[in-house]
């Protein structure tokens, strides 16, 4: 189940978004999060994989522990996909919107439990989503 640091993992199916939370919460817990911190990165982990395997089509993962300029640690996340890309990013990130069956919390849900959020796509071409969350 370990994965180096750094390493992408596959996300093409149910069992891939179970295992990429097990790799977050592992490296949460490694860096020294609080439970409360380490909850929310999974959670955002969770909600990133699952739009990457759904809205996607399936993509990677990659979780990373990172230190800034200021020594200050935390794990980085990058979701990459290569499916259709988000034709509305202010749209897909409007908090309630569903472009499917779900609850429209996915990428304002990830937004909103990280410190950091970056979102790149491209129509046609797919999506990558960075988040960060720094140990308090």
């Amino acid at each position: 189940m370990t994965t180096p640091a750094g390493d992408s993992v596959p996300i093409a199916s149910n069992d891939d978004v179970v295992r990429v939370r097990q790799l977050v919460r592992a490296a949460a817990a490694a860096a020294g999060m609080s439970l409360v911190d380490q909850t929310k990165i999974v959670t955002a982990a969770s909600e990133l994989a699952r739009n990457t395997f759904v809205h996607g089509g399936g993509g990677s993962a990659r979780v990373e522990p990172v230190v800034n300029a200021r020594g200050r640690a935390g794990v980085r996340l990058v979701f990459t996909d290569t499916g259709g890309g988000i034709p509305d990013v202010a749209q897909a990130l409007t908090e309630g919107w569903t472009s499917g069956g779900g609850l429209g919390l996915g990428l304002p849900g990830a937004r909103r439990l990280a410190d950091e959020f970056e979102l790149e796509t491209e129509v046609g071409r797919g999506t990558t989503v960075t988040v960060t969350k720094w140990i308090r």
